[in-house]
């Protein structure tokens, strides 16, 4: 049978392929990372030489996918014409880096459209990453933008399913796209993962939506706050308000055998990030 995929969120201090090294040192098989600073518009190219050295040690470690998150400024969204330029750019600079480096995916949260309505900032968001990768040559290389759920704060695009379906559906003909989904945002927007009935019905909406076979990286991480609270604040694994058991019926159900998981869960003290991820391989192995 074919291991599941599981990993964490990691530092790349250093250098960008530290983090394979980290990966491979706290038994992870998949992970991700930012590509640059998280809270900066300005960043550099990666080294190719980092390049190099990250795709060496991937095959070495047989360590796959590699998921890179973008910054935290990028939105895409926004009424601001300034601010979107700025993310436009920052975010054509996340596909390069992403390309660069090999990784398999581009996890994005679309941004607010505070000051529009809901249909204006999804329209922004498609035309932003439609102009964002034009020219890039997308198709013929083992790559997917992820549209990822957020955790339904008011303005935020990507509260429900039915949005990031819809993006999606705008964004396949421009670029290969699918869905990250994170169990926190979908615990606080107000979805149900953690009665069996519940999972279940999260599930089939997933499927009349987004359809399963598009996620392609589940984020998993507790939640702090409670089931719809809309409040983004990640625990570790098994010690919030979801609980260890939904974490177990995610790993095992056979709709998700091809997705990544991987957590983004606090680092409080240094062998935090082994010691989410073993809770995860215990779970999937149980």
């Amino acid at each position: 049978m074919k291991a599941k995929r599981i990993g964490v969120h990691l530092s790349t201090s250093g250098g960008v392929y530290r983090a394979a090294e980290r990966a491979q040192a706290i038994g992870a098989n998949t992970f991700q990372i930012f590509s640059s600073s998280p809270r900066m518009w300005r960043s550099a190219p990666v080294d190719p030489a980092h390049c190099e050295k990250m795709r060496q040690l991937r095959e070495e470690y047989g360590i796959a996918p590699l998921v890179i998150h973008t910054s935290y400024l990028v939105n895409l969204c926004s009424q601001s014409e300034e601010v979107r330029a700025k993310s436009i750019d920052a975010f054509r600079g996340e596909v390069e880096r992403a390309l660069a480096l090999g990784a398999e995916y581009l996890v994005l949260h679309p941004g607010s459209w505070r000051g529009l309505t809901r249909e204006q900032g999804l329209s922004l968001a498609a035309a932003s990453i439609a102009s964002a990768v034009e020219g890039i040559k997308l198709d013929s290389c083992d790559f997917r933008i992820l549209i990822e759920n957020t955790a339904g704060a008011e303005f935020s695009l990507g509260g429900s399913f039915d949005q990031v379906a819809e993006l999606i559906e705008r964004l396949t003909p421009v670029a290969p796209v699918g869905a990250c989904l994170d169990t926190c945002h979908t615990h606080v927007a107000g979805y149900d993962i953690v009665s069996e009935a519940g999972y279940e019905e999260t599930i089939r909406q997933i499927e009349a939506t987004i359809g399963a076979a598009n996620v392609h990286v589940w984020h998993m991480n507790d939640a702090k706050a409670a089931r719809g609270s809309r409040l983004d604040r990640h625990e570790n694994i098994g010690e919030g308000t979801i609980g260890a058991q939904p974490f177990a019926r995610l790993l095992h159900d056979v709709r998700f055998a091809h997705s990544a998981f991987i957590a983004e869960t606090p680092v409080d003290e240094p062998n935090d990030d082994a010691r989410n991820v073993q809770a995860l391989v215990a779970l999937a192995a149980g």
